[in-house]
């Protein structure tokens, strides 16, 4: 069994306790939160962990800081078992599922995002955009940390997750499944997104700001895409964070799904 962590974060830590508060084990609240009648949310996550049996503590600022490890926590931390992370048999039986609902299937998939700001903004989007699932591979990524799920403000708990052992491997899976695979990558023979139909069964594929998406993984995948930019008398901006890159693909295909 996975060792319990803090998550923190007033969002973070409803969104937890509302899908799975079996999972929490002791709440602590900051002291001048404890008779707030004005947070709705923090009187919600109050009567939550009451209705799982949860323990309360009301704790000074700088005992939550210790605990969370980050002085982000807006007055909330929880003591909870981490979610179970789904895999590749997870992830063939989810596109079957859609597949005979007659669902259009969007998949996120996300090669090596280290920073786990990066990732809880991606999760974020890919909530908003009605993404079907994220995917990573479970090497040289960030996983779902108590940080991302600060900054995924709570997206972490409404979206299939799944960590892959070989990335290639799987993307050639999912095309023997009828996805179709674009991959974001600056490449002679990219496309660019207003040109591609992104209304069918997808998954699109987002690098590290830094490398990209690796050759191999850009191999596989059945179009390169990019995201043309326009510059100024100063020129132009070759390349976009990884998380502002993912909301305007995000953007542009749910806009054509719709």
């Amino acid at each position: 069994m996975a060792k319990p962590v803090y998550y923190y974060g007033t969002h973070a830590v409803h969104a937890i306790l509302e899908q799975r508060g079996i999972d929490g084990l002791n709440l602590f609240v900051q002291d001048n939160k404890q008779d707030s009648k004005t947070d709705k949310t923090v009187q919600k996550i109050l009567e939550l962990a009451k209705n799982y049996g949860i323990s309360v503590q009301f704790s000074a600022k700088d005992k939550l800081t210790k605990l969370a490890e980050s002085p982000q926590h807006q007055g909330i931390v929880l003591q909870a078992r981490p979610a179970e992370v789904a895999d590749e048999g997870d992830l063939t039986q989810l596109i079957e599922q859609f597949k005979q609902q007659n669902k259009a299937i969007l998949l996120l998939i996300l090669d090596q995002i280290t920073d786990p700001n990066n990732l809880g903004a991606c999760l974020r989007t890919a909530v908003a955009m009605g993404v079907s699932a994220v995917i990573i591979p479970k090497n040289h990524s960030s996983s779902i940390t108590p940080a991302v799920a600060k900054v995924a403000v709570g997206a972490t708990e409404l979206i299939p997750f799944i960590q892959v052992t070989n990335l290639a491997r799987t993307l050639n899976d999912i095309k023997k499944q009828g996805i179709f695979v674009y991959g974001t990558a600056l490449d002679d023979t990219a496309k660019s997104v207003q040109q591609i139909d992104l209304t069918g069964n997808v998954a699109i594929v987002m690098g590290s700001e830094g490398d990209g998406i690796r050759r191999l993984t850009a191999d596989t995948c059945d179009q390169l895409v990019y995201i043309p930019m326009s510059g100024n008398e100063q020129g132009v901006i070759q390349s976009l964070n990884v998380s502002v890159a993912t909301g305007m693909m995000l953007y542009e295909a749910s806009r054509q799904r719709s």
